[in-house]
């Protein structure tokens, strides 16, 4: 994307953001972002506690997650319920012998999968939820994408009025620089907290169909030619 239509876009995504952020919408952006930004990461979803114990599925990119997530509640076991109940981050490099889940992982296999990888945040002192992302391939989460996927969990628990593992948004961000940078350009220029911030970053990616690192360093590429002219 040439940098007069970034700026074209940011504008209509800065006017979007005006309005409140709806909760399923966010959702859906944090799962979707996740696929596109994450290389290897095929499918995504977010789980939910509810208080009387039982898990739910929000904003499943499509129904391989959404099946997967089935398969754990039904089973009673899996990275994402484990995740969600109790680690704070569960990886597995491949779903089909990992002894940790004997039921669970034939059946991801079944449904395509190859490894996943889970972030727990929380709201004490009873709800707890995961990010869950799945991919086809085995062993495809490196450090990168350990980094970026608790960047999104955080974003999660922060959007939703949730804490994650005294961990801030602004903190998770630092550990991808072309990221926390463009985050900070766009606090100053359009007057957003990080959330918004974050959030602005992520319909630019989905609005203008680009990986969000790329749409990131676009932004930052951008501030320097306005600062030299």
């Amino acid at each position: 994307m040439e940098l007069p239509e970034l700026a074209e876009l940011m504008a209509k995504v800065a006017d979007s953001l005006r309005v409140p952020v709806d909760v399923d919408e966010t959702r859906a952006m944090i799962t979707a972002s996740v696929v596109d930004t994450i290389q290897g990461v095929t499918h995504a979803s977010i789980s939910v506690t509810n208080k009387d114990g039982t898990i739910e599925t929000f904003a499943p990119t499509d129904a391989v997650a959404a099946a997967a997530d089935a398969l754990q509640y039904e089973l009673g076991e899996g990275p994402c319920i484990a995740a969600a109940l109790s680690e704070p981050v569960v990886q597995v490099d491949d779903l089909s012998s990992d002894p940790r889940w004997p039921l669970y992982g034939p059946k991801a296999g079944a449904l395509g999968l190859c490894s996943q990888l889970s972030f727990q945040f929380r709201a004490e002192p009873q709800v707890r939820g995961a990010l869950n992302l799945y991919a086809d391939e085995p062993a495809v989460f490196d450090v990168e994408a350990r980094y970026i996927g608790s960047m999104f969990a955080d974003w999660a628990a922060v959007l939703l009025g949730w804490g994650r593992q005294e961990t801030t948004l602004l903190q998770a961000l630092e550990s991808r620089a072309s990221i926390g940078t463009a985050v900070g350009i766009l606090m100053e220029r359009y007057q957003l907290d990080q959330q918004r911030a974050f959030a602005f970053l992520a319909r630019l990616s989905q609005s203008g169909n680009i990986k969000l690192r790329d749409v990131a360093a676009n932004i930052v590429t951008d501030t320097a030619i306005r600062a030299r002219a």
